[in-house]
């Protein structure tokens, strides 16, 4: 990482300031997940797939990352690896994520279209493949209602966001340049002053009113609402048909290239889980909060975990154009130089995995590997 953050904004989304990880012994960037969860045992009699040990999977502990987490808990990926066992780290950034996939640390991962934009351009398009979808929606902007009344009275706040350059401070450096404000988007101050917080610490930043509000995903926007905040702005509202990508699946291009079967297997899991969780949404809930709760020995209280399930919408389809501008409103905010994102995507493998299951193929708009 350049030690000159204006020489990273030059390059592509820029890296905030270290967040606190917790340490994974092995490789430094995330925390190594405990298997509690007895359905992700190996099945007696359950073979290797192309001889390979184990394959390493990464995640964050969102709600935005349930498709992950309720595989993980029901023994899905496993199924569908045999005897290769899934082994599994959790992230807080998507910077540390990125990091852990390039230096091979992890294999596959779940992760905002944001780092995987950044990670795909740094590398001059040699680090990674998206190869999938996961999920869109769970993005709100919360407010103190007694400061912020409406959205013109964001002016003059101090709104949150998790990370410089990360995909919600992308998305709210772009709403405020459309309602005409100006933000300097590297120091985030301006006509809204937009302060970086990890959202481990966002709803004790909003307690101590430290911040006025903040645009975050779930279940923190829900955990500030428990605190007293209200609802100002739903970011699907923004969306055509409201929807936009908040999630999808990278996997390292060396891993895909040596390993296209492994890599089916965990698309095969992932599409399933999907299925499952749109078939049993408060089955799929209580999978998601009872792998958080093994992750980081806490689980979501009703009042967070109930609204903020219901803003997720969980799919297969990577929805690549809403990435692609995404892109673009990185650009405008000065975060990013106009990419070429030609071949971030290869969803050959989840249309293979699609068809086997009897759904439709999803498109790459444009995007994929020629």
């Amino acid at each position: 990482m350049p030690a000159n953050r204006s020489a990273l904004l030059r390059r592509g989304l820029v890296v905030a300031t270290a967040l606190p990880l917790l340490t994974l012994a092995a490789c430094g960037y995330g925390s190594d997940s405990k298997d509690e969860n007895t359905n992700a045992k190996v099945a007696a009699g359950a073979e290797k797939i192309d001889d390979l040990s184990s394959v390493r999977i990464g995640y964050f502990g969102n709600l935005t990352h349930a498709t992950a987490l309720v595989g993980k808990q029901q023994g899905l990926f496993q199924k569908e690896l045999g005897a290769t066992k899934a082994e599994y780290a959790t992230f807080n950034a998507g910077p540390s994520e990125i990091e852990a996939l390039n230096s091979g640390s992890i294999d596959i991962g779940w992760i905002g279209p944001s780092p995987s934009i950044n990670g795909y351009t740094k590398s001059d398009g040699k680090s990674l493949r998206i190869i999938g979808g996961s999920a869109s929606g769970g993005v709100k902007l919360v407010v103190n209602p007694e400061k912020i009344k409406s959205l013109k009275d964001v002016k003059g706040k101090n709104i949150a966001t998790p990370q410089l350059g990360n995909t919600q401070d992308v998305a709210f450096l772009n709403w405020i340049a459309d309602q005409g404000w100006k933000v300097d988007a590297e120091s985030g101050k301006g006509d809204v002053s937009v302060v970086r917080t990890d959202n481990k610490i966002t709803p004790d930043a909003y307690k101590a009113g430290s911040i006025d509000g903040a645009w975050v995903p779930e279940p923190t926007a829900s955990k500030l609402v428990a605190e007293g905040a209200k609802v100002l702005l739903d970011e699907s509202d923004l969306w055509p048909d409201k929807k936009f990508v908040i999630t999808n699946i990278i996997v390292s291009q060396k891993f895909l290239k040596e390993h296209p079967k492994v890599v089916e297997a965990v698309l095969t899991g992932a599409v399933k889980t999907n299925a499952w969780i749109n078939a049993n949404p408060d089955k799929a809930k209580a999978a998601a909060n009872a792998q958080l709760k093994i992750d980081s020995g806490k689980a979501l209280k009703p009042e967070v975990i109930d609204p903020a399930w219901k803003s997720i919408q969980f799919t297969n389809d990577p929805l690549a154009a809403t990435l692609n501008t995404e892109a673009e409103h990185a650009v405008k905010a000065g975060l990013l130089k106009k990419p070429n994102l030609v071949g971030i995507y290869d969803l050959t493998l989840l249309n293979k995995v699609l068809k086997a299951q009897g759904e439709s193929p999803v498109d790459d708009a444009g995007l994929g590997v020629k």
